[in-house]
């Protein structure tokens, strides 16, 4: 087990974040929806909000100092890095596991670069959005998914993007990633994805602001 699997993995034996994550989740992604949305539609920008949600979540229980994002763009999976060690966080709204994002491109050629050259090579903290239901917050280490990678091959792991579509990304199979959640070393936080009667104005915070001298 890698360093960073070793510390990832308190989170998910911290009975106290367990429960605070539990209650405030689903609250901090739905203002998240809120905060993203236009006219009652969710924007794509929604997706960095909830990364950032959840890198403020390693923040507050690893750490500023131990907690890197500021990362080059040359690293297109890896979201940050908790003691030098690369993570990807990924999100998905709903009860299935497909769709999920392994890198962003609409490029077919690129894409099939992408399949061809790609290897697991950091640890996913995958939250599960399933609102007004039952979701979760996993932890999958990096050896779970090269265990899996090597048993089924990349063409099993990775789904490419349909000639004539604009899906806008390569996706790992729901297959992979179903069987990843119920890994042995992979870890769960079962959430109840509870909506919550919030009075949200997004122009108020930067009113504020400019009242300010």
């Amino acid at each position: 087990m890698s360093g960073t699997s070793s510390r990832l993995i308190e989170i998910f034996e911290d009975r106290k974040l367990i429960e605070k994550i539990k209650r405030r989740l689903p609250y901090l992604l739905q203002l998240a929806e809120l905060e993203s949305s236009r006219a009652g539609k969710v924007g794509m920008e929604v997706g960095s909000v909830r990364e950032k949600i959840i890198v403020a979540l390693l923040i507050y229980k690893f750490g500023e100092e131990n907690v890197e994002t500021e990362l080059p763009i040359t690293e297109p999976e890896v979201d940050a890095k908790l003691f030098g060690e690369p993570i990807s966080i990924k999100t998905k709204i709903g009860k299935d596991f497909s769709g999920v994002k392994l890198i962003w491109t609409v490029d077919a050629l690129k894409a099939k670069e992408f399949q061809d050259s790609y290897y697991p090579h950091c640890d996913i903290l995958f939250i599960q959005i399933n609102w007004n239901d039952m979701g979760g917050f996993y932890y999958i280490p990096l050896s779970a998914q090269t265990r899996l990678f090597e048993r089924i091959g990349r063409e099993n792991y990775i789904k490419l993007p349909k000639a004539g579509t604009n899906p806008r990304g390569v996706e790992i199979t729901k297959e992979a990633l179903s069987t990843l959640v119920v890994d042995s070393e992979s870890r769960k936080i079962s959430i109840k994805w509870q909506i919550t009667e919030i009075t949200f104005n997004p122009y108020h915070r930067w009113v504020e602001l400019w009242r300010e001298d």
